[in-house]
């Protein structure tokens, strides 16, 4: 399998604790924030449903900047997890990796892009096509640098 780094998520039963409040943050018109924490929410559970069959993957390209995935985002992905139409899946197609939209149209399977510039693959031939695994989260940077320094760090 070409064109896909993996990077093995370490030691999950050490938990990742982060406080999570209580009040919600609006995302329309502003309301005053609370200081008080419920109570600490362990990232392990919401990133990790099978951890021995979980992995990091880094993007390349922009065939589903649409779906807010884009160059240089990681992909928390579940290799355990199984794939159903409209998941994002992360797929093996003629030995290539490909992150794309899985669908199902009136009984035929297709690799869909979530950008315009890209055309979508029916899925003829299911031997053709291997999910490899589904995408469960997208780590997306919104203050660039400090992502892409550690994942530089890897190479």
């Amino acid at each position: 399998m070409r064109n896909v780094e993996l990077i093995p998520v370490q030691d999950s039963q050490t938990p990742f604790l982060l406080p999570l409040f209580s009040c919600s943050v609006s995302a329309g018109f502003p309301s005053p924030a609370s200081d008080y924490t419920d109570e600490l929410f362990d990232l392990n559970r919401l990133l990790l449903r099978h951890p021995d069959a979980t992995y990091l993957v880094r993007v390349s390209g922009e065939s589903m900047k649409n779906a807010e995935i884009h160059e240089g985002d990681l992909l928390a992905v579940d290799k355990q997890m199984e794939a159903d139409h409209n998941h994002i899946v992360v797929a093996v197609v003629d030995g290539e990796c490909t992150v794309k939209r899985l669908v199902c149209e009136h009984g035929t399977w297709w690799l869909k892009p979530e950008n315009p510039d890209y055309q979508p693959w029916e899925i003829h031939d299911a031997g053709a096509v291997r999910i490899w695994s589904v995408v469960t989260h997208v780590l997306h940077e919104l203050i660039p640098g400090k992502l892409a320094a550690l994942l530089r760090t890897r190479d």
